[in-house]
């Protein structure tokens, strides 16, 4: 991703849920709904759990410049991370990924809700949202596919230490913005101000 074409990177407003960007000191709040095995057993990087590795997954996030921490509204905990990458703005595509969320927060509302303020954002700049999903995450594909994502193909997934056989999901602007006239929910996007 670009990131000074895709900038700024915003604050999501939901009904449950806000999207910000991460922090570095936003470790420990994050680790904590990370350092749980079960989060992460269908996922290609099983180890995820264990803080060094996790430590791996924060780094390249914060490096990113596009990762976005979600907080729960009613506790104010910070209980997953998304980001937006592989950003190309000739073809007006992006993709929304390593993405998780702590499993108080599975079965209900919170993954649709977070993908749906990121979507909202995403479709200002593109036509195109690309998802890449380990074939075997069986949960994550039945997610995207609960929010519309349609199955494009499989096959590899270049990224920048390691190649990764995925199943691709795609979303196009047209299709979605089409359902969401049938959907209810209102999100809202602030803007973070640079600080002077």
């Amino acid at each position: 991703m670009k990131h000074a074409t895709f900038l700024p990177l915003p604050t999501l407003q939901g009904p449950t849920l806000t999207l910000r960007p991460l922090h570095p000191d936003d470790f420990e709040a994050l680790y904590q709904s990370a350092a749980d095995p079960l989060v992460w057993e269908q996922h290609p990087s099983r180890l995820r759990y264990q803080r060094p590795v996790f430590e791996a997954y924060f780094a390249g996030a914060i490096a990113s410049g596009s990762a976005l921490a979600v907080i729960d509204h009613q506790t104010g905990q910070l209980v997953g991370c998304s980001r937006y990458y592989d950003w190309n703005e000739a073809g007006r595509e992006i993709a929304i990924g390593y993405t998780f969320l702590a499993r108080s927060h599975w079965g209900g509302t919170a993954n649709a809700e977070l993908k749906k303020l990121m979507l909202d954002y995403a479709f200002q700049w593109v036509d195109t949202v690309w998802f890449h999903i380990g074939p075997e995450n069986w949960r994550s594909r039945r997610a995207v596919e609960k929010i519309g994502g349609q199955y494009s193909h499989q096959g590899l997934h270049v990224m920048p230490n390691r190649t990764e056989e995925v199943v691709f999901y795609t979303i196009r602007s047209s299709r979605y913005l089409e359902e969401q006239k049938t959907r209810s929910f209102d999100s809202s996007i602030l803007i973070n101000q640079p600080k002077s």
